[in-house]
């Protein structure tokens, strides 16, 4: 489904991948493990298409990144992220922030992602009234709502307590048991035993 061929990216002088070649199937739900700086975040980057390697070529479902004519579209219709921070909009209560994300979706299926995820009772909140754990989730649920292909996840669990990380987990591997593609940036390899398979990233190379 994914295939990335001899990639590397640096910034200045600092070497962050060094001739990284991946393939990633339907269906994998793969963790990244790694130190601080050791260049899983920019792996994600590059695998989710925000960020173009220096060298090396990207496929996807064997069409090559860089022949992709409307990139928010395709991210649109592909791709869906969790980032470390939720951005969330203040202003905006959970499921309207959801629901920016996708105009199209229905309130039952927005409803749903919330019950299972458990934050339905949080419909209404803003994210100024809730915790970080349950802003995390509601981020989740964004990046669910477009039923993308490929959930990419850079270190989600990072602001949830060991019970809703692990409950996350195993929501990406019922995901991943339906057809859904997930690859996670983690630093936690407790939780990423999960996965059906991890990699290790070491000093810009892939182990």
């Amino acid at each position: 489904m994914i295939k990335a061929l001899n990639i590397s990216h640096n910034y200045d002088k600092d070497t962050a991948l060094d001739n990284v070649c991946l393939e990633i199937e339907k269906g994998d739900f793969i963790c990244l493990i790694g130190e601080s700086g050791s260049g899983k975040t920019t792996l994600l980057s590059i695998l989710s298409t925000l960020l173009k390697p220096k060298k090396g070529n990207l496929f996807f479902e064997d069409l090559e990144y860089k022949n992709i004519k409307n990139i928010d579209e395709f991210r649109q219709k592909n791709i869906g992220f969790i980032f470390q921070f939720h951005y969330l909009i203040n202003y905006l209560n959970l499921f309207e922030n959801v629901k920016l994300a996708n105009q199209k979706a229905q309130d039952k299926d927005i409803l749903k992602i919330f019950s299972l995820l458990d934050i339905e009772n949080l419909k209404d909140k803003f994210p100024t009234e809730i915790s970080g754990g349950q802003r995390q989730r509601a981020a989740i649920a964004r990046a669910l709502i477009n039923k993308p292909k490929v959930l990419f996840a850079d270190e989600p669990t990072g602001n949830l307590d060991s019970k809703n990380a692990k409950t996350v987990f195993e929501l990406f591997k019922k995901l991943s048991n339906e057809g859904m593609t997930i690859i996670v940036a983690t630093h936690n390899k407790e939780l990423a035993q999960t996965a059906n398979k991890i990699y290790e990233v070491k000093d810009g190379k892939i182990k």
